[in-house]
């Protein structure tokens, strides 16, 4: 009897798409094979892909719904299209990233208001202030959005400093052309009300980030979840960073306190803007050290805390199936955004003015908490939302990455900006504003301490920012010629202080010094 001869074992047995993710490894190499994306996930590789080593060091060709994965993106933002589909871009932006942010698209009709209202009646103040208020809210919305969709075609760490950034110009913006606006009205007493609000929406900034907008985030998480876990490096190197951010800030305040009864007003406030200057300079190269820890040095472990977060994510399988701008459209999305912004800011700093004069609002109002909450709503909405999906990580990263742009970006910008323009922009704040940031970054650090948030945290911190609120409506706003924090370091003039204001002022150099005691006792528990 002849014996069937058995098939060849590469022949075809049926079971070919077993092996289809398969590399073939040199017998004589001992060298472990690379994880990569591609093998992990065999929705990535196309039909008929043949087994070769090709492609094990590139992006998958297929993201998971099919897709062809253009070179250089990220399969998660990868769109399927090109170039613009005007009827496609609109849905997809009113659709937004999430419920509440789809909400404030509601609001566009009130951009085109605003706008008409500012040319047609340039004398009802109020009403424009408020509209373009108003206005700024879903155009800061559709630069979150923008930012958002773009960070997906990037890889992780740089998409969220990207995100963040973006989340900032707002506030640049804002900035900018209120510096540009006391640059105009120098030779007045109103060119210090201008600074003056910039001064106090830094800190406001600071203070909305963390106490408002950390502890939605925690309320957020809290409800669902009995506490939220996050990663220690995420939580100690932003508090460490939040307390050199804030010593670099309060710094100036001290020394002008400390010697001011030891200078003449306008020597103080000469060298008080110069320690500015230079802590601006140190601040920014901070914010450079930083960036290139989170992208470089330590990218692997935010890559991996981040990647993680992702596979928690509540709604991932959602928006993966969500349709995607495309690289143009977020451009386009970017240039809308950014042109209605920086209209709208013109048009609301120039309401400043008239609405501080009248007496309805205080600068330190406006400065600390009406500016802050619209300048920053994106970020605020982002962090939120990622806090319900159970991306602790990812909020916590928003949140403290957008309070240290602040601080060490933003703000070096407008001290240095101003010293272009020849103004004595400085970082003397008033001594109830530097008080209550240190305050604000020691419970948030005592929060952060054991790397677990939940509802009452996060209660505790927005009823920290209802009060803080609460007592800048009522903070007066300094009358004509009297001696302030700041007075005589907002113009290129100077001028000269009083007797009385220099007398005033060494009253409270006593209680700042004993007041800064205190702070330093209470931080150390929070460092270790």
């Amino acid at each position: 009897m002849t014996t069937r001869p058995k098939p060849p074992p590469t022949a075809d047995t049926g079971f070919h798409f077993l092996r289809r993710n398969k590399r073939p490894r040199p017998e004589s190499s001992s060298v472990e094979p690379k994880t990569d994306a591609s093998a992990a996930d065999p929705s990535s590789i196309p039909p008929n892909e043949p087994n070769s080593t090709h492609h094990s060091h590139h992006l998958p060709i297929y993201n998971h719904k099919g897709h062809l994965v253009t070179k250089g993106i990220q399969p998660d933002g990868e769109s399927g299209r090109g170039g613009i589909h005007p009827l496609h871009f609109i849905r997809i932006v009113l659709r937004s990233t999430s419920t509440a942010s789809a909400l404030v698209n509601i609001l566009w009709p009130v951009v085109p208001a605003a706008i008409a209202v500012h040319f047609a009646r340039p004398e009802w103040h109020v009403a424009i202030f408020v509209l373009n208020y108003i206005a700024m809210v879903p155009a800061a919305n559709l630069i979150g959005f923008a930012g958002q969709e773009l960070a997906r075609k990037l890889p992780k760490v740089a998409g969220v400093v990207l995100e963040t950034t973006l989340g900032s110009v707002v506030e640049i913006i804002l900035f900018m052309v209120l510096i540009k606006r006391a640059k105009e009205r120098e030779h007045e007493a109103a060119a210090e009300n201008y600074l003056g609000v910039i001064r106090a929406a830094i800190l406001g900034s600071v203070l909305a980030n963390l106490l408002l907008c950390l502890g939605m985030c925690f309320f957020v998480g809290g409800m669902i979840r009995a506490e939220q876990v996050f990663h220690e490096a995420v939580s100690e190197v932003g508090n460490g960073l939040l307390l050199v951010a804030g010593m670099g800030l309060i710094i100036p305040v001290a020394y002008n306190f400390a010697l001011a009864d030891r200078l003449d007003a306008d020597a103080l406030a000469l060298e008080t803007t110069r320690i500015s200057r230079a802590a601006a300079i140190i601040l920014l190269i901070a914010f450079i050290v930083y960036v290139w820890f989170q992208l470089r040095s330590h990218h692997g472990l935010y890559d991996e805390l981040l990647e993680a977060d992702e596979q928690a994510d509540a709604d991932r399988h959602k928006d993966l199936a969500k349709d995607k701008l495309t690289l143009t459209e977020c451009i386009l999305a970017l240039f809308i955004a950014l042109a209605c912004v920086s209209m709208i800011a013109v048009f609301l700093v120039l309401e400043i003015e008239p609405i501080i004069s009248s007496g309805g609002v205080t600068d330190a109002f406006m400065g600390l908490i009406l500016v802050p909450l619209v300048e920053k709503f994106a970020e605020h909405l982002t962090a939120i939302d990622e806090a319900w999906d159970n991306q602790a990580n990812f909020a916590l990263i928003h949140v403290l990455g957008a309070t240290l742009q602040t601080a060490l970006l933003n703000t070096p910008l407008v001290i240095l900006v101003g010293w272009g323009l020849g103004l004595q922009m400085n970082l003397n704040f008033e001594v109830f504003d530097a008080i209550v940031l240190i305050l604000a970054i020691i419970v948030v650090g005592n929060f952060l301490r054991d790397g677990k948030s939940n509802y009452l945290e996060g209660t505790l911190c927005v009823f920290v920012y209802v009060l803080i609120a609460v007592c800048a409506f009522y903070y007066p706003s300094p009358e004509a010629g009297e001696q302030t924090a700041s007075e005589g370091s907002g113009t290129s003039e100077g001028g000269a202080a009083s007797e009385n204001g220099t007398e005033s002022s060494a009253a409270p150099t006593e209680m700042a010094t004993e007041a800064a005691k205190m702070l330093i006792r209470a931080a150390i528990p929070s460092m270790r």
